[in-house]
């Protein structure tokens, strides 16, 4: 322990975290005093079953039903990765982001993401004719789809376009040679997208990662600054909450 404090000294920095995946490792023991910061689920999607049986894993009722009432609504989706589709996007995440009192990451970080991800990106966009109702961004590492973002407009849920396009960017990855579908990780203590994801994924894995020293961050699920930040985001206006955005994601890991 002794160690790893005159180690973190010289480099300036304030804490060593270790963030395993396949559960604490065994070696390290009870020696060093790491303590669990952070708990999560993370939500992968085996590609190797066929479309059939994938499609039918999902839970009926919230994917199964939903997706097949999108393709009643006669939804139209637009794919690519052009500054127009990054642009009908946006607003959608910025009203997503809204309504779970959080600033909104700019415009300028999708941007690089556009330019230096080329082929590996891809977003995903859901017309009800021509007013943009949903949107999802995935990225591809090797053989791994990842979805990343998803955003959408409340007033047509109903038409569930969000499910719709996750089964269509499943599909794809999967007709691309893809062989497993991430869809991230997830607090523990954030129920309603863990809900959502347990529809696709009903057995997640369990995230634990941990801590040297002992330090609450800033941007924990049960910090109090974290709740009067969300707070006072509630009460702001959209082109605020995109000023905020702007100049507080370049402080945040």
């Amino acid at each position: 322990m002794r160690y790893l404090q005159s180690a973190l000294e010289p480099q300036n920095c304030k804490y060593l975290e270790i963030r395993p995946v396949n559960g604490i490792p065994d070696q390290m023991g009870n020696q060093i005093r790491f303590s669990p910061s952070y708990n999560y689920f993370l939500h992968t999607l085996s590609l190797r079953p066929d479309l059939d049986k994938l499609f039918r894993g999902f839970n009926k009722d919230c994917v199964q039903r939903r997706v097949l009432r999108a393709d009643r609504a006669a939804l139209i989706e637009k794919c690519g990765r052009t500054e127009d589709l990054l642009k009908a996007f946006y607003p959608l995440f910025v009203a997503t982001r809204g309504r779970h009192r959080l600033p909104p990451i700019p415009f300028a970080w999708f941007q690089n993401l556009l330019q230096y991800q080329d082929k590996a990106l891809e977003i995903r966009l859901a017309y009800k004719e021509k007013t943009p109702v949903s949107a999802i961004l995935t990225l591809r590492f090797r053989d791994v789809v990842y979805y990343k973002y998803g955003c959408s407009d409340a007033n047509f849920n109903n038409l569930g376009a969000t499910p719709w396009l996750l089964w269509r960017a499943i599909a794809a990855a999967k007709m691309s040679g893809a062989t497993e579908f991430d869809m991230g990780r997830t607090d523990e203590d954030n129920p309603g997208l863990l809900a959502f994801k347990n529809h696709w994924v009903p057995q997640p894995k369990r995230l634990v990662y941990l801590r040297f020293p002992d330090t609450v961050p800033l941007d924990a699920v049960g910090s109090w600054k974290l709740r009067v930040a969300k707070g006072a985001f509630s009460f702001m206006p959209r082109n605020l909450l995109r000023i905020t955005g702007r100049l507080i994601y370049r402080h945040i890991g």
